[in-house]
């Protein structure tokens, strides 16, 4: 019987109301985002391009490197050209099918990302602690495992969720306060049981997010073990500078994930919903735009890849 009640009132569309409350501004709120993402476009495609050729830069530090950035450059792409026609074109109509399509990337590739980033501490702590061992350890064939399994928990922890919401009836309108497919705006539109979405979105946010987190903190403990005990302040110095690129990174994807969590479950009515919808654009849109940024600043053979692609083209 639920079932049946579930297929008859499963709806053709939905309708994404972008950032509620500031209808009357979302062309003004969309040229910082649409400036964003074009800076994430442009920079991570650009590390991509400039990793995949220059040869100095065929290290595993910089192969994960190239992965996040992949991973970055798609997952702002599956949201914000939408979100842009949304606020620049009031086309707020999105199908069914596409929005699970949609809810489906934009977590998996967040779920992707943060696997990417503990890959990348576990990168620093073999650089750091296993020096003459770093090039036998990380192989390409390690490399490629590793992402692939990576890449194989988001795809099979994400996979259920569009199951969870195909399976409930929605009888509560079609209108989605939100800029894209968010599994539980989405279920929230349902009159069924979502209990179970509720636990399942907890248990994925443990599995990937807990586990991440704590194998990059024991990661870091380890090198900062390793750093304290070499005996010259300008090895000390030289070591801890190679992880300065991607403690920043850490700190640009965590902290507004750490923020839109908590505000999204414990926030309740204090806050307005308009600041969550708004935060939880930047937590998709700012790892993307300032990675590259990042990465490009402070990592001493970026920049010279930079310099040299560029002096080449000049000459050419």
């Amino acid at each position: 019987m639920h079932g049946a009640n579930s297929s008859g009132l499963t709806p053709r569309h939905f309708i994404l109301n972008g950032i509620p409350e500031l209808e009357a501004l979302h062309i003004w709120i969309s040229l910082p985002f649409c400036f964003m993402y074009v800076i994430a476009v442009l920079g991570n495609c650009g590390l991509i391009y400039l990793i995949s050729h220059e040869e100095a830069l065929h290290r595993p530090m910089y192969y994960f490197l190239a992965l996040l950035s992949l991973t970055d450059v798609s997952g702002c792409t599956s949201f914000v050209p939408n979100m842009l026609c949304i606020f620049w074109f009031s086309l707020k109509e999105i199908d069914f099918n596409a929005c699970l399509v949609q809810m489906f990337f934009i977590h998996m590739l967040t779920g992707m990302e943060s696997g990417v980033l503990m890959l990348m501490a576990l990168d620093r702590y073999v650089a750091i602690c296993y020096p003459l061992r770093y090039s036998t350890i990380l192989t390409n064939t390690v490399i490629t495992k590793v992402g692939f399994a990576t890449f194989s928990r988001s795809v099979l922890l994400m996979i259920p969720f569009a199951f969870l919401i195909k399976r409930l009836p929605y009888c509560r309108g079609k209108l989605i306060h939100h800029t894209y497919c968010d599994h539980m705006s989405v279920a929230k539109l349902s009159c069924g049981n979502i209990k179970i979405n509720a636990i399942y979105g907890l248990i994925v946010a443990v599995l990937i997010g807990g586990f991440d987190m704590f194998c990059i903190f024991m990661s870091y403990t380890m090198i900062i073990r390793a750093v304290v005990s070499l005996s010259s302040a300008d090895a000390r110095h030289k070591a801890s500078s190679t992880c300065m690129s991607h403690i920043c990174a850490i700190v640009i994807t965590y902290v507004p994930a750490f923020f839109n969590f908590f505000t999204h479950h414990f926030g309740g009515r204090t806050i307005p919903h308009h600041i969550h919808i708004f935060i939880a654009n930047l937590y998709l849109l700012l790892p993307p735009t300032l990675n590259p940024i990042v990465y490009g600043v402070k990592t001493k053979q970026i920049r010279e890849g930079v310099i040299k692609l560029f002096s080449e083209r000049k000459i050419f």
